[in-house]
C-alpha cells in the first residue's frame, strides 16, 4: 500500500509517549557576552516569562532546566494555569513531579483512563476546567474521585468518544460535589437517568451549558427540571420521546440555544419548540433525516428565532442574528471574532455554535453519511474552515480533524472524494491548515497535519502544499517529541511521497533522515508512526537517488529491526515493501547487496512469506524476488529456507491476489538461476503450483511464471515434472495466447528446453514394456504438441531478414552481443546471461529445425531485435 488515511477522531490504542523529566544542567555565569554570543540568562525576567509562555510545557520544563535563574522563571505560577497533558505519558509519579508547580492550576486537558487516575496526584484543588478524551476506560469510581477532589470545578467535559463506562451513578456524584459547575458536556453514557438529572437540576443552579451527547437514553422529563440551562444539546442521542421534548422543554425559562442534531426529530416538533419557546433563540438539528424529509418545514427566521438545517443556507442564518448588515456570508465568524461586539448574549450563542458546529460537523464526516456530498460541496468544507480559525482550542482541533475526515470515502483502501479535497484547496484551506500546523499547540499540531495528509492523496492538493512549504513543515513536525504530532506527520510525509515531483523536495528538507529517526524513537510502542514511517520511507526507496539516501541515514538497518521484531502487520507490510524498493537498484547502487548483508534481514523476509496477512505475504515475497537478482542473496535466501518458504507460499496462493501471485513466482523465479536452487525447488514440490500460476489470468503472474519454469525446464529432473504435473499445456496456452508477448516468448523457451535433444527420454526411469511404451507415445505427443506451438510463436513474431543473419551468425558473434545478467526491461526483451546464451548456442546444434529457429530466435531477442 501506498498511502493511508484516516478518518476516525477517536481509535483504540496506546499513547506511549516520552517522559517530561530532564537532567538539569547549572550554569552559573555565561557573562554577558562571549566571542559575540548572546548571554540569554541576562534577559529581563518578563521578557523569560514571555518567552516561556510561547512553548509547551515540555519544552518550558526542558529549557528552564538550562540554569538557576530559568529554573526560577518556569516555574512562575502565571506559566502553569492551563496544563495540556494529552501528548504525552501522565501516570502517578509524573503527576507527582508536576505537582508543586500545579497549586493554581485552572485548566486541565488529559487523555486516555491511565491519566485519568492520575489526575488527582497534582493537588491542583482550584482546578476550574477539566476535559479529556479518549475515556472509554474511565469508571464511575474514577471520575467520582476526581470531581470529589475538585469542588471549585465550573467545566467538565468528556469526549467525543463514548463514555462505555459511565453511568448515571458519576453523573450523580458530580452533582453532589461540584455545587459551582457551569458546563457539562458527556458523550455515550449508555442512560442518563432521572434522578441524576434531578441531582444537577438540585445542586448545581449554576449549571447553563448542558451536552448529553450520542447516548442512548436520555430522561427527556427531568431534563425540563433545570431551569438554570441557558444552552442545551442531545445530539446523536438515540430514543428521545420528542412529544415529551416539545411539550416540556418550551417551558425552560433561560434556554437559548438548541441542539438536537444527528437525532430522529420531526417537524412537528421542531415547529412546536420554535413556536411556543420564549426565550429560545438557535436551534440546531442538522442532518436529521426525518425533519429533512418534510419540506414543508419553514428554514427562515421566525419569531426572532434560526433553525439550522442541512437544508438551510447556514451562513445567511447566522448573519441573520446579527443587526449589522455588514455581517453577512461565510466571514460571518470571522467577522464576529474581528467586531468589538458587546451584546453578551450574542457572544455566549456565537461561542456555543462553533463549538456544537464543530462537534456535529466531526460526527457527520466520520460516519460518512450518504447524501451529503452538496452539502460538502456548497457548506460543509467551508464552515470547518471558518471553525478552524476559532480562539476555542478545540474547536479549532475538531474543525481539522474534520477536514480529515470527510474527504474520506474509504479509509482502508486510502480513497478520498477529490471534489472535496480541492474544495478545501479553493477555499484556502491549505494555508489556513499549515498556519495551525506551525502552532505550538501540540493539539492543533497533529489534527493539522492529518488533515494535510489526507488531503494531499489528491495530486492537485499534494502540489499545492508543497508549492505553500508544507515538505519542510511536515518534516519539521516529524522531529517532534510528541508521538502523535510526528505520526500525523510521517502520514503526510507518506502520501506526499508517492508524487515523483515531491520525493527529492522531501530529501532535501531533511525529511528521510527525520523519518529513519523516528523508527529508531518509537520502535516500541509506536505502531502507528511506523507504519507511516516506514510507508514513506518505502516510497522513497523507490527512487534512485533518495534510495541511496535512505541507506546513508541508517534506513536499512531501521527497516531491517522492523522486519525482525515488530509485530504489527501494517508494519512488516510496509519495511517489507521498503526493502523490497532498496533493492530494486541493483544496476545502480548498492543498496541490494546491502540489504542481504544487514544482519537477520533475509531469514527475517523468509519469516514473513508465512505472515498470516497477504500484504505482508506480498511484499516480502517482492523484497526477496529483488534481493535475488545479487548472486551472494540468492545462495543466502535458500541458507534461510527460502526455498522451501517460497515454494509453499506458491502452494497456498491460488486463489490470492495477482500481487502476491505474480511475487510468490517472481521470487521463485530469481532463486532458480542457480541450478542447485533449481533443482531444490522441483524437489520441494515447486513445479505444480508454478503451473497452477501460469494458468492465471493476469497478464504479470503468466511472466513470473513462465519465466520459473523456463529456469526449471533446463534440468531434466524439472522437465519430466513439468510434463508429469501437465505442464507442457499450460505452457502451450501461455505460448499461444498470453496477452504479455514476453511470457509467450519464455513459455516458448521453457517448452524448447524440456525436448531439446532427448533428455527427457534418457532422464525418465523405465517400468514395464506396456509402462515404457505408454510414457514413449505421452513424451511423444507432448513434444509434438510443444514443437509446434514453438514453431508458430516464431513465425509470429520474426523478421525473415534478421532471422536469417542470426541463424547464420557465429557463436562468438552471438556472444559479443549479450550482457551477463538475465533482467526483463521497460522496453520488452530479454537480456540473458551468459550460461544461458551457451544454453541457445548448443541448441543451435540440435537436429530440430524447429529447436535450431528458437535459439537463434532468443539470440537475436537478447541483442533486442525482436518482440519490441
Amino acid at each position: 500500500m501506498s498511502r493511508r488515511v484516516r478518518s476516525k477522531a477517536a481509535k483504540k490504542g496506546k499513547y506511549d509517549v516520552v517522559s517530561l523529566s530532564y537532567p538539569e544542567i547549572e550554569v552559573e555565569d555565561l557573562g554577558h557576552e562571549r566571542n559575540g554570543f548572546v548571554d540569554w540568562t541576562s534577559l529581563p525576567d518578563d521578557t523569560v516569562i514571555q518567552l516561556f509562555s510561547c512553548l509547551n510545557y515540555r519544552d518550558r520544563e526542558s529549557l528552564s532546566s538550562t540554569c538557576r535563574t530559568w529554573r526560577v522563571l518556569g516555574a512562575s505560577q502565571c506559566l502553569w494555569s492551563s496544563l495540556d497533558l494529552r501528548a504525552h505519558k501522565f501516570d502517578t509519579a509524573m503527576a507527582t513531579s508536576l505537582s508543586s508547580r500545579c497549586v493554581n492550576l485552572q485548566k486541565l486537558r488529559f487523555r486516555g483512563a491511565e491519566s485519568a487516575d492520575a489526575i488527582i496526584h497534582l493537588q491542583a484543588k482550584n482546578l476550574r476546567e477539566i476535559s479529556g478524551d479518549y475515556c472509554r476506560k474511565i469508571t464511575d469510581a474514577t471520575l467520582s474521585v476526581i470531581v470529589a477532589r475538585h469542588e471549585a470545578l465550573e467545566s467538565l467535559q468528556l469526549g467525543p468518544d463514548f463514555c462505555e463506562r459511565i453511568t448515571g451513578d458519576a453523573i450523580k456524584a458530580i452533582a453532589l460535589c461540584c455545587p459551582k459547575l457551569k458546563k457539562l458536556r458527556l458523550s455515550g453514557i449508555r442512560d442518563v437517568y432521572a434522578d441524576a438529572i434531578n441531582a444537577l437540576a438540585k445542586h448545581c443552579s449554576n449549571l447553563v451549558d448542558i451536552g448529553f451527547l450520542d447516548c442512548l437514553k436520555v430522561d427527556e422529563a427531568a431534563l425540563g427540571n433545570i431551569l438554570s440551562v441557558r444552552f442545551l444539546s442531545v445530539a446523536g442521542t438515540s430514543n428521545m420521546k420528542w412529544g415529551v421534548v416539545s411539550h416540556l422543554w418550551h417551558k425552560l425559562p433561560k434556554l437559548i440555544g438548541l441542539d438536537v442534531s444527528r437525532t430522529d426529530i420531526g417537524s412537528t416538533a421542531v415547529s412546536r419548540l420554535l413556536s411556543s419557546s420564549q426565550s429560545l433563540k438557535v436551534l440546531c438539528a442538522l442532518n436529521c433525516p426525518v425533519l429533512e424529509e418534510d419540506t414543508s418545514i419553514s428554514t427562515s427566521k421566525t419569531k426572532d428565532k434560526l433553525l439550522l438545517a442541512l437544508f438551510s443556507d447556514i451562513f445567511r442564518g447566522l448573519s441573520s442574528l446579527f443587526a449589522e448588515t455588514t455581517k453577512k456570508g461565510r466571514n460571518v465568524f470571522l467577522d464576529w471574532r474581528r467586531s468589538k461586539n458587546k451584546d453578551k448574549n450574542l457572544n455566549e450563542i456565537m461561542t456555543w455554535l462553533e463549538w456544537i458546529l464543530s462537534h456535529t460537523l466531526l460526527r457527520t464526516a466520520e460516519t460518512n453519511t450518504q447524501g451529503l456530498h452538496d452539502f460538502w460541496l456548497k457548506q460543509g468544507a467551508a464552515l470547518l474552515l471558518s471553525l478552524m480559525q476559532s480562539s476555542q482550542e478545540d474547536v479549532q482541533e475538531r474543525a481539522a480533524t474534520g477536514l480529515a475526515a470527510f474527504v474520506v470515502i474509504d479509509d482502508e483502501n486510502a480513497s478520498i472524494d477529490c471534489g472535496r479535497a480541492e474544495a478545501v484547496m479553493r477555499e484556502g484551506g491549505i494555508r489556513l491548515l499549515l498556519n495551525l500546523a506551525k502552532s505550538w499547540r501540540e493539539g492543533l499540531q497533529s489534527e493539522a497535519a492529518k488533515a494535510i495528509a489526507n488531503l494531499s492523496v489528491n495530486v492537485n492538493v499534494a502540489k499545492a502544499v508543497a508549492e505553500e512549504g508544507g515538505i519542510n513543515i511536515l518534516a519539521a513536525l516529524a522531529r517532534s517529541m510528541s508521538r502523535l504530532v510526528a505520526e500525523e506527520a510521517a502520514g503526510g510525509l507518506w502520501n506526499l511521497s508517492v508524487g515523483e515531483e515531491h520525493k527529492a523536495a522531501i530529501a532535501e528538507a531533511d525529511g528521510v533522515k527525520a523519518l529513519v529517526d523516528l523508527i529508531f524513537k518509537w520502535s516500541s510502542g509506536g505502531d502507528g508512526v511506523l507504519e507511516r514511517a516506514a510507508g514513506a520511507l518505502a516510497n522513497l526507496a523507490a527512487d534512485d537517488k533518495c534510495s541511496m539516501e535512505v541507506a546513508n541515514a541508517g534506513g536499512v538497518h531501521a527497516l531491517v529491526m522492523l522486519a525482525r521484531n515488530c509485530k504489527f502487520e501494517g508494519v512488516q507490510e510496509q519495511a517489507a515493501r521498503a526493502l523490497a524498493n532498496l533493492a530494486a537498484h541493483g544496476d545502480s547502487n548498492s543498496n541490494n547487496a546491502a540489504v542481504g548483508q544487514e544482519a537477520g534481514a533475509l531469514e527475517a523476509l523468509v519469516q514473513l512469506t508465512r505472515s498470516p496477512d497477504e500484504g505482508v505475504r506480498q511484499e516480502a515475497a517482492g523484497a526477496l524476488w529483488n534481493l535475488s537478482f545479487d548472486d551472494r542473496n540468492r545462495e543466502a535466501i535458500a541458507a534461510a529456507g527460502g526455498v522451501e518458504a517460497l515454494v509453499a507460499l506458491a502452494q497456498s496462493c491460488s486463489n490470492a491476489s495477482p500481487g502476491l501471485q505474480e511475487r510468490a513466482a517472481g521470487a521463485l523465479w530469481g532463486l532458480s538461476v542457480s541450478e542447485a536452487n533449481s533443482i531444490a525447488i522441483g524437489r520441494e514440490g515447486g513445479v505444480a503450483p508454478l503451473i497452477t500460476l501460469a494458468r492465471s489470468d493476469a497478464e504479470d503472474v503468466h511472466e513470473t511464471a513462465a519465466g520459473a519454469l523456463w529456469n526449471l525446464a533446463f534440468n531434466h529432473g524439472n522437465a519430466l515434472r513439468i510434463v508429469e504435473e501437465g505442464g507442457v499445456p499450460a505452457l502451450v496456452n501461455l505460448c499461444s495466447s498470453s496477452v504479455s508477448k514476453m511470457a509467450r516468448f519464455m513459455a516458448a523457451l521453457a517448452l524448447a528446453y524440456m525436448f531439446d535433444g532427448s533428455r527427457i527420454d534418457e532422464f525418465a526411469p523405465m517400468g514395464t514394456s506396456s509402462e515404457s511404451t505408454s510414457k514413449s507415445v505421452s513424451l511423444d505427443g507432448a513434444r509434438r504438441m510443444a514443437l509446434k506451438h514453438i514453431e508458430a510463436f516464431i513465425l509470429t513474431f520474426s523478421d525473415p531478414q534478421a532471422f536469417a543473419a542470426a541463424a547464420s551468425s557465429s557463436a562468438p558473434a552471438a556472444l559479443s552481443q549479450v550482457t551477463e545478467k538475465a533482467r526483463i526491461q521497460e522496453a520488452g526483451h530479454l537480456r540473458c546471461s551468459g550460461a544461458e546464451i551457451g544454453r541457445f548456442i548448443f541448441m543451435l546444434r540440435n537436429s530440430s529445425s524447429i529447436l535450431k529457429a528458437c535459439a537463434a530466435f532468443a539470440l537475436l531477442q537478447d541483442m533486442g531485435l525482436l518482440l519490441r
